[in-house]
């Protein structure tokens, strides 16, 4: 069985550790309400789970999906946003590397995690939103 609280605990405190964030909290915020002073910002979105049964009597196992909300802002005219997020997510991705040794990471809960890596599409904005510029980066957690 896990504890979900603990799994999304520890996969905040890597994303929260990854950089220096002006702003970072687990309750979703939309850009337009975070000020330019405020970032660059940091927010985790739980996305639910996925329960799987191997065997009759046999444990759920469990993906769990969270997304990591990264926004920043230029007020620079000659500074693209990007060049202030892509830094950002390659602090994310090293944030949740797997462990040299094992080549897994288990959010430091073994006996719960497997693994949680990032999956699938990081959504970017870049541009269209002037000096604005977020990502969205999905993760997934392998429970046991």
């Amino acid at each position: 069985m896990i504890v979900r609280e603990s799994v999304y605990a520890a996969l905040w405190a890597l994303g929260a550790g990854a950089a220096s964030f002006a702003t970072a909290n687990r309750r979703l915020r939309h850009w337009a309400d975070v000020a330019p002073a405020e970032q660059p910002a940091l927010f985790m979105s739980e996305k639910g789970g996925h329960a799987v049964t191997k065997a009759l009597g046999a444990p759920i196992a469990w993906t769990l999906y969270a997304d990591f909300y990264v926004y920043v802002h230029s007020s620079d005219p000659y500074l693209a946003p990007a060049m202030l997020l892509n830094p950002l997510l390659d602090a994310l991705e090293a944030a949740l590397a797997p462990s040299p040794a094992t080549g897994v990471q288990n959010l430091g809960l073994p006996a719960m995690v497997q693994h949680a890596y990032i999956a699938g599409k990081v959504e970017t904005d870049e541009g269209v939103l002037g000096d604005q510029a977020i990502a969205i980066v999905p993760v997934e957690i392998l429970c046991v």
